[in-house]
């Protein structure tokens, strides 16, 4: 098969050409050095069309796409964005941090530059709708225009009449505007779709039934852990795809992939994984080894919002701080980091008195959020708590569904060292819940694959020593190094962070806006 660029055509022998000049309109036969090719038009329609009959033809954004933005893709976002383009109902596995939102989003694109869509819906968590859905649309594809949909139940309906390309909205959101988008849409992206791995669900079922309505819409299903419980976790998203592989029934599955060993329990046949890579068809999936062009750590940011009592006790602060600077017009450096970490350790869920003792206050979307954030991580995590508060919390909440260890000031060195041993070299902890100034030089924790911020430090070398332990000399993997934020002044910690800025003067400009409003 060759690719007539300048013609955007397709040459082939095929051992059937009737087969294609029946199917594919515009093709025709045609000699060329004595040989008897077919030429067809190289469009989304043709490669369809060809791949049914056994033909591995390439999906034509690889060759007359210009992959908007400012960055250059790398090679596996290329191929997923062609596999979707290609592909209107299936899934992308591609593990957390190889970019999949963005291969996503080239593939909406370019479908939108021949006519084929108009508008995409993106369901996606909470956390993710602004900081990684709504920047990466603003920064790459200033020619689209992206609303999210969020607020009550009447302001989502009414965003929903704005007129835009790509409409954002989480998943127990969608139920709220489904009856509202009747043939709106050409495209729905899930995001972090195992959410939908219990099909007794809500969630499922009103995709499901929402689908059924709009047969004709494509379905991309992205997640970089299908089957985080056990192979039965596969069936709901077959389903969704419609894949023809998939048992008829969640029961017919379960006993396809499932031993009953007594009345309460079932492990895992021997050939599961087999059958779930079958029964997962389309699919698509890079591992992180597989991703060779990658950089070495890969950072993103989950966004969390304050819950009531958070806001309430968020704000009384730093109204106290700005009465503080007209009292007295000054900060200094020392007491501007103090007053910077209260105002994290609220976001955090711990409020301190002036006695030392701390109050935890309600911070459960930041909590789900880790949560939801290790279930999509296949390898072990380092949970970096700056806060001693809430270490003990966090730990009484993940040690329900992981294996988990905590290291904090008051854990001995020998028993430190034990639990940094087994986390490196033996299956359990899974999880590592630490205090940053626990990370001792020196100290190799290559076994994890993620670390998951749970609120910034202040401190540059905290944060940069504390990061160092998994991104070591002989490390197999990529790092995903993962911001929790809550608040503009956490957003813009991290920026310093990462670029290593001094934190001096966040406090003041935090003040100066807070005056101004």
């Amino acid at each position: 098969m060759i690719v007539v660029e300048q013609a955007k055509a397709l040459a082939l022998k095929p051992k059937y050409p009737n087969r294609i000049l029946d199917t594919i309109p515009d093709s025709r036969e045609l000699m060329y050095n004595n040989h008897k090719l077919v030429v067809t038009p190289h469009t989304i329609e043709s490669v369809q069309v060809l791949r049914k009959v056994g033909l591995n033809a390439p999906s034509p954004i690889l060759y007359y796409y210009d992959w908007s933005g400012d960055f250059t893709p790398y090679h596996h976002q290329k191929m997923t964005s062609a596999f979707l383009t290609i592909h209107d109902k299936s899934l992308v596995l591609n593990e957390i941090g190889t970019g999949k939102t963005q291969s996503a989003l080239w593939a909406c694109d370019y479908l939108m530059n021949i006519g084929k869509i108009r508008k995409v819906l993106v369901i996606s968590p909470l956390s993710t709708l602004e900081r990684v859905w709504g920047d990466s649309i603003f920064k790459s594809f200033p020619h689209r225009q992206a609303v999210t949909l969020h607020g009550t139940s009447a302001r989502r309906k009414k965003l929903l009449k704005t007129n835009a390309d790509f409409y954002i909205i989480n998943h127990d959101g969608f139920q709220i505007i489904e009856q509202d988008c009747v043939d709106m849409f050409d495209v729905v992206i899930i995001d972090e779709a195992a959410v939908l791995r219990n099909p007794s669900t809500n969630r499922f079922k009103i995709i499901r039934k929402f689908m059924a309505k709009h047969n004709k819409t494509r379905l991309w299903l992205m997640t970089g852990t299908p089957t985080p419980n056990d192979p039965t976790d596969a069936w709901a998203l077959a389903k969704l795809v419609d894949s023809p592989f998939n048992s008829k029934t969640y029961t017919a599955f379960r006993e396809s992939v499932m031993v009953k060993i007594n009345q309460w329990k079932w492990i895992p046949r021997r050939e599961s994984i087999d059958v779930v890579k079958q029964v997962l068809y389309p699919s698509v999936r890079y591992t992180r080894e597989e991703c060779f062009d990658l950089p070495e750590t890969v950072y993103q940011t989950r966004k969390v919002e304050l819950t009531t009592d958070q806001k309430k006790h968020y704000h009384k602060m730093l109204k106290h701080f700005v009465t503080e600077l007209e009292e007295d017009g000054t900060i200094t450096a020392v007491n501007e980091a103090v007053k910077l970490q209260k105002l994290v350790q609220i976001s955090c869920g711990v409020v301190y008195g002036d006695d030392g003792d701390h109050i935890e206050v309600d911070c459960t979307p930041r909590v789900n959020v880790v949560r939801e954030t290790i279930e999509q991580v296949d390898g072990k995590v380092i949970v970096f708590v700056p806060l001693t508060g809430t270490l003990n919390m966090l730990e009484r909440i993940l040690s329900k569904q992981w294996s988990v260890a905590i290291v904090n000031g008051s854990v001995s060195a020998t028993k430190r060292n034990k639990i940094f041993h087994d986390f490196q070299n033996a299956d359990d902890p899974r999880v590592l819940i630490a205090h940053p100034a626990t990370m001792a030089h020196g100290l190799t924790l290559t076994s994890a694959s993620t670390v998951i911020w749970y609120g910034p430090v202040t401190s540059n070398e905290q944060y940069i020593q504390a990061n160092g332990r998994i991104e070591r000399i002989g490390k197999k993997h990529v790092s995903n190094i993962i911001h929790i934020e809550a608040t503009e002044l956490e957003y813009k910690m991290y920026e310093r962070l990462r670029s290593k800025q001094k934190l001096q003067g966040l406090l003041l400009d935090l003040i100066e806006k807070q005056r101004k409003e």
